[in-house]
C-alpha cells in the first residue's frame, strides 16, 4: 500500500505470548504462528514505517522466545521498538533486542512526533506501576521536546475496562501519570496492551487506545477471566503531521484454531 502523504504509519502489536519452542501452545493456541500471520497481514496491507511492540513479549521469557521475535521483525526490515509486560525479563529483551533496527529504546523521533515507552512492570506481579523514573523520563522528554506532538506506549492500562479481574491489574499510580501529561498538551496519544481486547477511550484530548492480542483475546466486560473467540488482531495507528491521529483495529480473517475456550487461567 503506497505511503499516504504527510502521515507517518505505526503497527501495534501486543501479547504475543511467544513460547521456547516455536511449535508449542497456550490455552491451545500456537502464539509463534499467530504472531508471523499477523505480521504477515499487516504489511501485506499497510505500508509501515514503525512497529511498536507492547509488552508480554514472550510467554517463556528465554532467549529463544525473544530470538524468534526478533527474527520474525527482522524479516520486514522496518524499525522496530520493544517494551516490556508482566510476562516479560526485560534485562533478557535488552540483550537480545539490541540492533539499531529493532531494539528496547525508549525514545524515538519521526518528523514532528515522538515516541515513548514506559516499563510499567513490577517484578513478580500481574498488576502495573510507574516508577519515579519512569515518570521523570516522560515529564524530561515532554519538556525537551514541546514542538513535538507525542504518542506513548506501555503495556498496562491506565483506563478502566469493566473487566472486574482485568481492572485490578491497572497502572496502580495511574493519577501519577495524568498529573505529569497534564503539562504537556502536545501528548497526543497513549497505547497500550495487556487486556487482550481493543480499548478506543479519550481523556482530556488524549487517545488512549488497548490493542487486542496477536493470539488470544479476553471476553469484554468480565467479571472473571474469561476467553472470547474473537480472532487475532492488531492496530494500524497513523500520526499527521497537524498532530491529528487516525486508528483502526484489524483482525485476521478466521478464528483463532486450538482455543481452549472454556479455561479459567493460565
Amino acid at each position: 500500500m503506497p505511503e499516504i502523504t504527510g502521515c507517518t504509519t505505526l503497527l501495534h502489536v501486543t501479547d504475543t505470548h511467544i513460547l521456547a519452542a516455536p511449535e508449542a501452545t497456550l490455552l491451545g493456541v500456537n502464539t509463534a504462528h499467530y504472531f508471523q500471520t499477523v505480521l504477515k497481514q499487516a504489511f501485506t496491507n499497510h505500508h509501515v514505517d514503525l512497529v511498536l511492540l507492547t509488552g508480554d513479549l514472550a510467554q517463556d521469557p528465554c532467549v529463544a522466545s525473544y530470538q524468534f521475535i526478533y527474527d520474525a521483525l527482522a524479516i520486514y526490515n522496518t524499525p522496530s521498538l520493544c517494551l516490556p509486560g508482566n510476562h516479560d525479563d526485560y534485562p533478557l529483551m535488552q540483550q537480545v533486542f539490541n540492533t539499531e533496527s529493532i531494539s528496547c529504546r525508549k525514545q524515538v523521533l519521526i518528523k514532528n512526533w515522538q515516541c515513548l515507552s514506559l516499563n510499567s512492570q513490577i517484578i513478580g506481579a500481574n498488576g502495573g506501576y510507574l516508577a519515579e523514573e519512569e515518570l521523570e523520563f516522560l515529564d524530561t522528554c515532554l519538556a525537551a521536546h514541546p514542538q513535538h506532538y507525542t504518542l506513548l506506549a506501555m503495556h498496562h492500562h491506565c483506563v478502566k475496562t469493566q473487566s472486574i479481574w482485568m481492572d485490578t491489574m491497572i497502572i496502580a499510580n495511574r493519577q501519577q501519570l495524568f498529573d505529569v501529561v497534564s503539562h504537556h498538551p502536545q501528548l497526543k496519544a497513549i497505547i497500550h496492551g495487556h487486556i487482550h481486547q481493543n480499548l478506543d477511550a479519550k481523556i482530556a484530548n488524549i487517545h488512549v487506545l488497548g490493542t487486542p492480542s496477536t493470539c488470544f483475546q479476553f471476553k469484554p466486560k468480565a467479571h472473571e477471566f474469561e476467553l472470547d473467540d474473537t480472532s487475532p488482531g492488531y492496530r494500524i495507528i497513523r500520526l499527521y503531521d497537524d498532530g491529528q491521529i487516525t486508528s483502526e483495529v484489524m483482525r485476521l480473517s478466521t478464528p483463532v484454531q486450538g482455543l481452549q475456550l472454556h479455561t479459567h487461567g493460565y
